[in-house]
């Protein structure tokens, strides 16, 4: 068994997987690159879907789009069974409750990209549509909410987003993604990576905040079909006073992220 155990360490921390592990981060980037653009494009009057599934179609429309959906598949997948990998045999020399907190969030990490890979492989296999992230929500919403506890559940869900959406803006603030990165030695090079996590940090927070406070506002009302997810967490922006603006800010946030995130696929310190 340990010899097993053993063998998938050793497989998982391969030098081919980091590699693949890095272009994850760099698909993310993108893919944040293009919901900060349709949110951009929203404030100001246009039309589409500000999640990862409208995101996943734009990618979808692009010169080689079957390529760029497959590839980023790959690369997903491979980062979600990295962080797997960190929350199943990292960090089991620290103390029990910082141990227990690293892999609840690497953990975490690999659940995010795993759901990123499936949204891809969705596309590529020309099953998925923009939109897919929106009707998930809202049915899982409208599944719980009949469910006994459910109501309570989804609370709890949606708190638990907002808060990461408060813990990401916290991150961001206090620059604390730095640690996770080699910096760059050029002194402008440095500042233009912190400006820019700093600002996707902030701004992904924004997101999450919303979009945590939409279901548990959905929830409360018992207006599940309310809760949509990314998109409907954008659009509630845009209707609040001011609300274009604060849209257009935050969909440039979230291009500063993804800018951020394909700068991390080179800079991330992938060993713990």
């Amino acid at each position: 068994m340990k010899q097993a155990v053993d063998a998938a360490e050793n497989v998982t921390n391969s030098r081919t997987l980091e590699l693949l592990a890095r272009a994850g981060f760099a698909a993310s980037g993108i893919l944040h690159l293009l919901v900060g653009a349709i949110a951009i494009r929203l404030a100001m009057g246009g039309t589409g879907n500000a999640d990862f599934s409208g995101a996943v179609a734009e990618l979808a429309t692009q010169p080689a789009g079957p390529f760029l959906l497959w590839a980023s598949f790959a690369a997903c997948a491979a980062l979600a069974l990295w962080q797997a990998s960190d929350a199943i045999f990292d960090y089991n020399r620290l103390p029990t409750k910082e141990k227990a907190g690293k892999k609840a969030k690497a953990g975490a990490q690999a659940l995010v990209f795993a759901g990123l890979a499936l949204t891809l492989l969705s596309f590529a296999r020309g099953t998925g549509s923009g939109g897919d992230n929106q009707r998930a929500v809202s049915d899982l919403t409208v599944s719980l909410i009949k469910a006994p506890g459910g109501v309570a559940l989804l609370v709890l869900l949606g708190a638990g987003i907002a808060v990461t959406g408060v813990v990401y803006g916290i991150r961001g603030l206090r620059k604390s993604f730095e640690k996770h990165l080699v910096m760059p030695a050029s002194p402008k090079a440095r500042t233009a990576v912190t400006v820019l996590g700093v600002t996707g940090y902030v701004a992904k927070g924004v997101v999450l905040l919303l979009t945590g406070l939409l279901i548990v506002i959905a929830t409360l009302q018992a207006h599940p079909e309310d809760s949509t997810g990314l998109d409907g967490g954008l659009r509630a922006l845009r209707d609040q006073p001011l609300g274009v603006y604060l849209l257009a800010a935050v969909g440039a946030g979230l291009i500063c992220y993804g800018v951020f995130m394909i700068v991390r696929a080179r800079l991330a310190k992938m060993t713990q």
